[in-house]
């Protein structure tokens, strides 16, 4: 293992790590980077900003999923509200942006894919969406 961490992906012998670096390549690999250079750049600051969002929720995300004790609604008002409403708020410019429903282009890229996991909150945090329709 490169930096002895999961997750870690093996090709032709050949390990990479990294979750970001093995969704890219995986990406690139099956047609979902961009269409074109510039496509590529865009959906990985998207990408980018989606880390700044884990990183400034995970307290909250930490309580939530009982790795640490705390106060859930503290952490819901002061960690995950303000990350989610600043993604958020970047997200449905580009989605206002675009016509075709993807964020970046007319298909389907891995930035699509890698926001659709916040979907899986939706039970635990009804009101996920609350404010952002799009």
């Amino acid at each position: 293992m490169p930096f002895g961490q999961i997750p870690v992906l093996e090709v032709d012998g050949k390990q990479l790590a990294q979750s970001h670096a093995i969704a890219r390549y995986v990406a690139r690999q099956f047609g979902h980077s961009g269409k074109t250079p510039f496509d590529e750049a865009l959906v990985d600051s998207i990408a980018d900003q989606y880390k700044d969002f884990d990183s400034a929720a995970w307290p909250f995300f930490a309580v939530l999923l009982g790795f640490e004790k705390g106060d859930l609604e503290y952490q819901l008002q002061n960690a995950f509200g303000p990350a989610r409403d600043k993604l958020f708020t970047c997200l449905t410019k580009f989605l206002q942006h675009n016509d075709s429903g993807y964020l970046v282009g007319d298909s389907l890229t891995w930035a699509d894919l890698l926001l659709a996991e916040l979907d899986t909150y939706s039970e635990k945090i009804p009101a996920l969406y609350e404010g952002f329709p799009e």
